[in-house]
């Protein structure tokens, strides 16, 4: 559950540090529905994310990798439009907008990332398992 949460966070954070750095990416509402649009963000990268990356498989390879930019802007695309249906208050002019408020969210939460390093995945890199009794 605590793991859950911080990557909630760190999506949020990506999220609003995109609509700062990004023009024609724009949020309006309080925190608690940022948190809900970082929600809705992890669950359509959760669920139709992995599909995408499987169906575009070749494009991925024929391109070296830069269609993954292509479909993590269709997952803020879809981001967008379920906030517009559940008035959640993220909206996007265009496509170069939410293009680059992806590519924003991308190397802001890699960054998150980086600096908040989980213990599990310590443990894992070494081969190690531990079982929390």
């Amino acid at each position: 559950m605590f793991r859950f949460l911080i990557r909630l966070v760190v999506n949020a954070v990506a999220i609003w540090a995109a609509v700062e750095l990004v023009p024609g990416l724009n949020y309006v509402g309080s925190t608690a529905s940022l948190l809900l649009v970082a929600l809705v963000f992890g669950i359509i990268n959760a669920l139709v994310r992995p599909l995408l990356l499987l169906l575009t498989c070749p494009f991925i390879i024929l391109t070296l990798g830069l269609f993954v930019l292509i479909i993590n802007t269709i997952m803020l695309s879809l981001t967008v439009w379920l906030s517009g249906i559940f008035d959640l208050g993220l909206t996007s002019t265009g496509f170069w907008a939410t293009f680059l408020g992806a590519l924003v969210i991308s190397i802001v939460s890699s960054l998150i990332n980086l600096i908040i390093k989980d213990d599990d995945e310590d443990d894992r890199d070494n081969g190690v398992v531990i079982i929390n009794q």
